[in-house]
């Protein structure tokens, strides 16, 4: 009985404290289809309403893209619902393998696994690839999906100061008497929006002789001359050994993922990798929608071309209006608040106006680092963006914070 009493207790305090903190996270609930333009109820209980939707990860717009829900409904219809197997069992379609094979192609590897999702796919790789003979070199701000992979992992773990190539250097340096070292970094980093110069780290890895292993989740579909991701971007395509991505992000935004990259690490994930082995395959549904994906992406830049567009005009606007940006050269847009009572006041506010976003703070972010994550859509028209930045305007002078910086909002509003 110890728990209802107790334990119960004291858990009600720990949630009673983060709300007093201002840390607390609401849900709310969408009653339509996701898009530039939802319909949004919250606070729970309030009557959903009409918003412009800035915090999703559709960077192309594909979520509920006609093509793509046709395909969806063939794909149930000849493939059914779900596996209700894992993938060496008897959960392996011919689709999920020429969704493999297309993957491959597209992403410029060797061969790819899927995974039910990329966090599943990260929670697996590190484990079964590596041990207590090789070194896990890490960007201090890679994805937290990324540092729960390696801590199931056997393997030594290091880190380097956020894309600062001289530190990394002096990693690789240092555990040159390591069996395999490997450099381990986001392409798109998910919070800040900032690009990892893969070139260099590209450069380091063959001078050290190490491997470079990439998330590329919030770039697979966009980054790059024809949106195969920060390897293309970076001009490295076919020098990355290990990328993980996300098909729930621009390609298609349900769910799935995969390891992509040297055919003998691939292969040893379908033999290893314990997310794989354990845990259902892929719907077929989403299976045949993502390869539709892939083909809309193949066809024309078209969708790659806006999103990068509107992430220009977006970052114009914030600018000129006087807020604090993360600087970066992709569609994910940090509005810098620092203090995460203002930063849930101010996405309260917003929602109030219209604008849908959503305050982050610890432990999504560093503490002192809470912001509104921005995201942009080929959904997005322009009429949508200055609609916005109205709002943004509007709710950023009431709060006294435009044209200031870091050291003058802390000053006001503490962290």
């Amino acid at each position: 009985m110890a728990y209802a009493s107790e334990t119960r207790e004291r858990l009600r305090r720990e949630i009673e404290t983060i709300r007093e903190a201002g840390l607390f996270k609401e849900e709310r609930f969408i009653h339509a289809p996701q898009g530039a333009e939802i319909e949004v109820e919250f606070p729970a209980g309030e009557a959903a309403r009409p918003v412009i939707n800035l915090c999703a990860n559709n960077y192309l717009g594909l979520s509920s893209h006609p093509e793509v829900l046709a395909a969806a409904h063939a794909g149930l219809d000849r493939r059914g619902y779900g596996m209700s197997s894992v993938r060496f069992i008897c959960g392996t379609q011919d689709i999920h393998r020429e969704l493999e094979t297309a993957l491959t192609a597209f992403l410029g590897t060797e061969d790819t696994l899927l995974f039910p999702s990329c966090m599943d796919a990260n929670a697996g790789v590190f484990e079964a690839l590596f041990d207590d003979q090789d070194v896990l070199i890490a960007d201090r701000l890679v994805h937290a999906s990324i540092v729960d992979g390696m801590r199931l992992s056997k393997a030594m773990r290091d880190t380097y100061k956020h894309a600062d190539m001289g530190h990394l250097e002096e990693k690789l340096a240092e555990h040159q008497d390591r069996r395999t070292r490997v450099i381990v970094t986001d392409g798109v980093f998910s919070m800040d929006g900032d690009v990892a110069p893969l070139d260099q780290i590209v450069a380091l890895a063959e001078r050290y002789d190490a491997m470079v292993f990439v998330d590329d989740s919030h770039s697979s579909g966009f980054m790059g001359a024809t949106g195969r991701g920060t390897h293309e971007a970076k001009g490295v395509m076919g020098r990355i050994d290990i990328i993980t991505t996300t098909l729930g992000k621009a390609l298609g935004g349900a769910s799935g993922g995969c390891v992509s990259g040297r055919a003998e690490l691939v292969e040893l994930c379908r033999q290893r990798a314990r997310p794989y082995l354990f845990s259902n395959s892929v719907p077929p549904v989403i299976v045949a929608a993502a390869l539709k994906v892939l083909e809309l992406v193949g066809r024309t830049t078209e969708r790659r071309d806006k999103l990068e567009e509107n992430a220009r005009y977006w970052r114009r606007l914030l600018t000129e209006a006087g807020f604090d940006l993360k600087a970066g050269e992709s569609p994910i847009v940090p509005v810098m608040l620092y203090n995460a009572k203002l930063a849930q006041e101010v996405s309260r506010d917003l929602f109030a106006e219209g604008i849908y976003v959503v305050g982050f703070f610890f432990p999504v972010v560093a503490k002192g680092q809470a912001r509104i994550r921005t995201q942009l859509s080929a959904a997005h028209e322009k009429h949508h963006l200055d609609r916005a930045i109205e709002a943004f305007a509007k709710v950023g002078s009431r709060h006294g914070v435009l044209g200031l910086g870091r050291d003058e909002i802390v000053a006001r509003f503490g962290l």
